[in-house]
């Protein structure tokens, strides 16, 4: 068990313990148990390497959490005070909202996932050489001096989604969220067809 495991899981015992001993609310001692079971379950399943799984566990659990919602709207739109109705149908509409984009990610990681299984079958996913840092982290310099590499490939073939896919790769480890999803997306793109290269 590496320090920062050890550090979560000495934390969790520790809030829980004093969550025990303050006079609180039942409710505030079940969400604040609830709470550290969700953690502890992240800590436990992320440390195996389990990250399906642990997205398997958040969509039902949104997905519950969003059904909730929508039924407390409902109830509240019932009430017949305006009040309420106005309540309600935000209640109604944030859900809709967080739906969407809980099916536009789901969606964007699957097509992700289709595209790094057919370049793997290819033998065309780059090797990671990347230095990594004791806690698994990787060095940003060596990422860094790695990313011209997958840059200039895009740049001189921006015809092929596999140079995008790469590059959104790169830009990731290079710490560049915004810049990886935008390449993962222009590599699905020319993969569907879907846009011509410029």
């Amino acid at each position: 068990m590496n320090s920062l495991k050890l550090f979560s899981a000495t934390a969790i015992v520790l809030v829980a313990l004093t969550v025990l001993l303050l006079p609180l609310p039942q409710g505030a001692k079940i969400t604040v148990f609830m709470v550290l079971a969700f953690v502890g379950v992240f800590t436990v399943i992320e440390g195996r390497g389990r990250g399906k799984l642990f997205a398997a566990i958040v969509i039902a659990l949104l997905t519950l959490y969003l059904g909730v919602t929508v039924q407390r709207g409902i109830l509240l739109m019932t009430s017949g005070e305006w009040v309420g109705v106005v309540l309600g149908m935000s209640l109604i509409v944030l859900p809709v909202i967080g739906a969407w984009a809980m099916i536009r990610e789901i969606i964007f990681g699957s097509r992700i996932q289709t595209m790094a299984e057919e370049m793997a079958a290819q033998g065309l996913l780059p090797e990671d050489t990347i230095e990594r840092h004791p806690s698994g982290r990787m060095v940003r310099q060596d990422a860094d001096a790695q990313f011209e590499k997958y840059r200039r490939a895009a740049e001189e073939n921006p015809e092929k989604w596999q140079n995008w896919f790469n590059l959104s790769l790169a830009y990731d480890a290079s710490g560049d969220r915004k810049r990886a999803r935008s390449a993962m997306r222009e590599a699905i793109a020319l993969r569907a067809g879907k846009l011509v290269a410029s």
